[in-house]
């Protein structure tokens, strides 16, 4: 009878990082990752990458499922997300990569002068698919930053980024000041304070969700720019190859609008063939639309389980599969009219309706548990505190 091979064989329990572990357990699919992306670029290489992907997701799986990067440590517990968004990236785009039959053209270069490695490493780290010829669609949003050379550019993304890690922080300690006991622990709580009246409970609720997604802005938006400045000074990468990540998501006046323009695209090639494709061929737009919603719904859902594998996963699926909802209403109701002040007032309602679904969520499984770039900061974290405590405790005197 033939055996398993060991290196293929699923954990039965989580073990801790070690320099071993990352080596037999990590590294096997980002080779895999990395293979297969070379072979895309080649012609006449999907028979070995049909043949190579099985391999490459029981790898993936395998690492998200059988390492331990919290080991009980709070400040390390979003280490566990970031592996199992890494792993279900990689058997994604290895999907994607094995069922295209032609070969991915990069179309746009910082130089005439085509290097192969550097192509690799822009095809596996660009997930937006900035300059490649699978992008078609992409809404690049307009510069915002100087680009006249690339010290002025790197040195323009610097100051944002600290502006918005500043911003994060302060959000991060305000939202932790509604329930200290409970959005400070591993454990987690409701957003939905049930001393509190239903119209009071929601408007605090609203409140926390609104500031929830500002922080999610802000930290995205600053990790992204940090990184610019490194790989525009240290890898002499041009500022084309950075283009802003999000254009003013606030400014919305449609749902469309916010979700394929204004909100990051990171992740929309892999929603759209995971879930927007397939079912576009069985329900045509309205099946399309909402795929890569509940695709979405499940990508957060696998983030959120790498912190509480309890929690529920209708607290994902549902929020971002009304967002689907929403846009199939919009466009049933006013087609591609939706704007102006009520377009925005409708948007930002749906947003935040079904926003407090999905940060409840998160609150539940502890996400905003952990320290801030704020914590350190008493002369400014305390009067954030105080100011939230206030306004609390004035909603619970009302």
């Amino acid at each position: 009878m033939l055996s398993f091979p060991d290196g293929l064989r699923l954990p039965t329990a989580r073990v801790p990082v070690t320099t071993e572990t990352i080596a037999s357990v990590v590294l096997p699919p980002v080779v895999c990752y990395f293979a297969t992306a070379v072979l895309v670029l080649l012609p006449r290489t999907q028979p070995v990458r049909i043949i190579l992907w099985p391999i490459t997701a029981i790898l993936a799986f395998r690492a998200a499922t059988s390492l331990d990067v919290y080991t009980g440590q709070p400040k390390f517990k979003f280490f566990n997300t970031e592996l199992q968004i890494s792993m279900f990236c990689i058997v994604a785009r290895t999907l994607e990569w094995t069922v295209q039959t032609k070969p991915c053209i990069r179309m746009a270069r910082p130089s005439s002068k085509r290097n192969s490695v550097l192509d690799i490493l822009d095809l596996t780290c660009n997930l937006r698919g900035c300059g490649w010829d699978w992008s078609q669609g992409l809404y690049i949003p307009p510069e915002t930053h100087p680009t006249s050379s690339r010290l002025a550019f790197a040195i323009s993304n610097l100051v944002s980024g600290l502006k918005h890690s500043f911003f994060y922080g302060a959000i991060h300690s305000a939202v932790q000041s509604f329930s200290p006991e409970t959005f400070r622990s591993v454990d987690g709580g409701t957003i939905f304070d049930q001393s509190l009246p239903p119209h009071l409970r929601y408007l605090r609720s609203s409140i926390i969700a609104t500031l929830c997604a500002f922080g999610t802005y802000s930290v995205l938006q600053a990790g992204y720019e940090l990184t610019v400045v490194l790989c525009v000074l240290l890898f002499r990468q041009h500022p084309d190859q950075w283009p802003p990540l999000f254009d003013s998501p606030w400014r919305s006046t449609s749902l469309r609008d916010f979700w394929s323009r204004r909100w990051h695209q990171w992740f929309r090639r892999l929603f759209i063939f995971l879930g927007g494709r397939p079912l576009s061929l069985l329900f045509g737009r309205v099946g399309g639309v909402i795929g890569a919603f509940l695709v979405s719904g499940i990508f957060h859902q696998v983030a959120l389980s790498a912190i509480d594998p309890s929690s529920e996963m209708w607290r994902m699926v549902l929020p971002f599969g009304m967002m689907g909802a929403g846009m199939i209403i919009e466009r049933a109701v006013a087609g591609n009219k939706t704007g102006g002040w009520m377009g925005w007032i409708w948007t930002m309602c749906w947003l935040v309706l079904w926003g407090n679904v999905m940060v409840d969520g998160w609150m539940r499984a502890g996400m905003f548990e952990g320290s801030s770039i704020l914590d350190s900061a008493t002369p400014l974290r305390q009067p954030i505190e105080r100011l939230v405590r206030a306004f609390d405790g004035y909603l619970h005197a009302c």
